[in-house]
């Protein structure tokens, strides 16, 4: 695209039906567009669709660490429901938090890895909303001074499924923030009652925000599976889907080329990497 010029042919002919100059594909990469069935495939082979999907994903990590975010609570996999519940966990009136040292060097250490910039100084925020396994009434998180920013992450993606045909392609992150998880609430439809266990109350998370530069459900599984081996190299995340320590919130909209985005909608919760290529 960047050898034959702005101002050609092609050039004049992508003006006629995008609006606009297209972007120069990078030394080295290989121009990609999505099919109507959210696959990659190569540039000029998906035909002229007339909407363009746009997709921005937030990754919850759970940090590895022996105890909570802001207690000394111990962090365990399948305890026995509301075993491990501090004061500070239950809300209790009266409870300070105390912030875990090894939740923030893990996520400077991902930060860097992620080729962000780390902030010397970050706030925690408090993010208010009612719900029965969130005792406090509101979310300890991270929202306009983050711990890291400005990153961006590199992941290979195959074109038509093909192994003999590669990309590599480049997602910008937003931030890492770090942030409390909630607690579990089961439901018992044979009984009409709601459960509620606080062993997760208070873990710790990495919320890995990525600009919506990915454009179909194989690109962003792509983005997914690559983070996923980073944090279970890193150690900072064991990052087992399976067990929840790795959820993803998936922001989906589409647009006419050359026009703005369309209605955001969001499919929260996602906790396999094949699912999320599905539910996009």
């Amino acid at each position: 695209a960047a050898a034959r010029g702005c101002g050609g042919v092609w050039c004049r002919a992508w003006q006629r039906f995008f609006g606009g100059c297209p972007a120069p594909v990078p030394r080295g990469q290989r121009a990609v567009s999505c099919n109507a069935r959210g696959g990659a495939v190569p540039a000029g082979n998906s035909g002229l669709a007339p909407w363009v999907p746009v997709v921005g994903l937030e990754i919850h990590a759970q940090i590895s660490s022996n105890s909570k975010l802001f207690s000394g609570s111990q962090v365990q996999f399948a305890a026995p429901p509301n075993s491990l519940v501090s004061f500070f966990d239950a809300s209790l009136p009266g409870t300070l938090p105390v912030l875990n040292r090894r939740c923030v060097e893990a996520a400077v250490m991902t930060g860097l890895a992620l080729n962000c910039s780390i902030n010397k100084k970050s706030l925690f925020d408090r993010k208010h909303y009612f719900y029965a396994d969130l005792p406090a009434g509101y979310q300890i998180t991270q929202q306009r001074v983050p711990i890291a920013v400005n990153g961006r992450l590199s992941y290979s993606l195959c074109i038509d499924n093909k192994m003999s045909q590669m990309v590599t392609k480049t997602v910008r992150i937003k931030q890492i923030q770090l942030e409390q998880d909630s607690g579990k609430s089961l439901h018992d439809d044979t009984r009409s009652q709601t459960l509620v266990d606080l062993n997760r109350a208070g873990v710790g998370l990495m919320e890995v925000v990525m600009e919506p530069d990915m454009c179909c459900g194989e690109e962003a599984a792509a983005a997914v599976r690559e983070l996923q081996l980073i944090l279970q190299t890193l150690g900072s995340s064991q990052a087992v889907m399976a067990e929840g320590q790795l959820r993803v919130d998936a922001n989906v909209s589409v647009h006419h080329p050359g026009e703005p985005y369309g209605v955001r909608t969001e499919v929260k919760n996602i906790n396999s990497i094949r699912f999320l290529a599905k539910a996009v």
